[in-house]
């Protein structure tokens, strides 16, 4: 065996050549498709922001999230608001979802999604144009964390935002709020089981269900919220797994058992998070901030930054472009 029968070989995706985005397209930059490969052989597809009129090496940003969602909605609308102000930006489809390879389809896991971002750094680390000293990410909702998580482990990464973070291991261990306890983990634990057989006996992988629809009028607000977003004009799209069917429903079971954010206080490059005030998800930000600054000791610099959005509730950092702190985004990215 040698080098020669362990090529990097990518999948053929079929990419569309319309603009089907929940934005509009922007006559400030240009749009291509692109694809890359991740570690585990998943072919990504991207979408590429270029600023018109520039030249030389530019910074790049990847760009992931939310959970669930696809390139053509939070991402792509950051991506390309960036790319705006300067910088060449992809949007990725994780793995097994969107127009992204990998199969079964519809899968999430910690360490395969972590790798998703250190697999964008590989190709922004190839281009000509682009200077691999100053290559950052955006990581929206659950991607946030695993925008953190890659971080710890990449030091490639420069820069990292998390918008709007959800640290996805501790929400489907413990429950929202941190309400669940050992016994209810087991039951879990014990459903996700049954599932598999179940699973196992179809021969097909039951999908776990998007954002619930019709809405229940008892809700929580910000249940509404995720509707408001993902099962209207506003944000639906046909190949969101939140937008439709979802994630398999065997998906929470590797966050149960692989923690997220371990090392993140060992992260030596800056992070930025970004959260509404009024955001039901606060918690997670205001939690790993701590974490991030540790070892922080007052009186040296602190590269940390969490930056709290007035008013602000975890979808409005979706797509309210005059809510989005993009001048501190771009500052951020712009010292990296």
């Amino acid at each position: 065996m040698n080098y020669k029968d362990n090529i990097i070989k990518a999948e053929t995706p079929t990419l569309t050549t319309e603009w089907d985005k929940t934005f509009p397209k922007s006559d400030k930059v240009a749009h291509d498709k692109v694809t890359f490969v991740n570690r585990y052989g998943i072919t990504l597809a991207a979408d590429l922001y270029i600023p018109l009129n520039v030249t030389g090496k530019l910074p790049a940003i990847a760009v992931s999230g939310p959970f669930g969602a696809v390139k053509e909605q939070v991402s792509g609308r950051y991506a390309q608001e960036m790319a705006e102000r300067g910088f060449l930006t992809i949007a990725f489809d994780p793995s097994f979802t969107g127009e992204s390879g990998g199969t079964p389809r519809y899968v999430a896991s910690p360490d395969i999604n972590t790798e998703d971002f250190s697999a964008a750094v590989d190709y922004l680390t190839t281009r000509n144009d682009v200077d691999a000293e100053k290559i950052g990410i955006i990581g929206i909702c659950g991607w946030g964390g695993f925008a953190v998580n890659a971080a710890a482990n990449d030091p490639r990464i420069k820069a990292t935002v998390a918008s709007t973070m959800y640290d996805m291991s501790r929400v489907n261990s413990n429950g929202y709020f941190d309400s669940a306890d050992a016994e209810q983990r087991l039951e879990l634990r014990k459903r996700l089981a049954r599932q598999r057989t179940e699973d196992a006996r179809n021969g097909y992988y039951t999908l776990g269900g998007g954002v619930v629809d019709p809405l229940p009028e008892d809700a929580p607000q910000f249940v509404k919220d995720y509707y408001d977003y993902y099962k209207t004009p506003r944000g639906y799209h046909k190949r969101s797994l939140n937008s439709n069917g979802g994630f398999n429903a065997t998906s929470p079971l590797p966050f149960l058992n692989l923690p997220l954010l371990t090392y993140a206080d060992e992260i030596e490059s800056a992070v930025m998070l970004v959260h509404g005030e009024k955001a039901h998800s606060l918690y997670f930000s205001n939690d790993t901030y701590k974490k991030l600054t540790d070892k922080w000791k007052p009186g040296t610099p602190n590269n940390k930054i969490l930056h709290i959005v007035p008013g602000a509730n975890h979808t409005d950092l979706y797509d309210k472009m005059d809510v989005i702190p993009f001048n501190d985004i771009e500052m951020f990215f712009k010292n990296m």
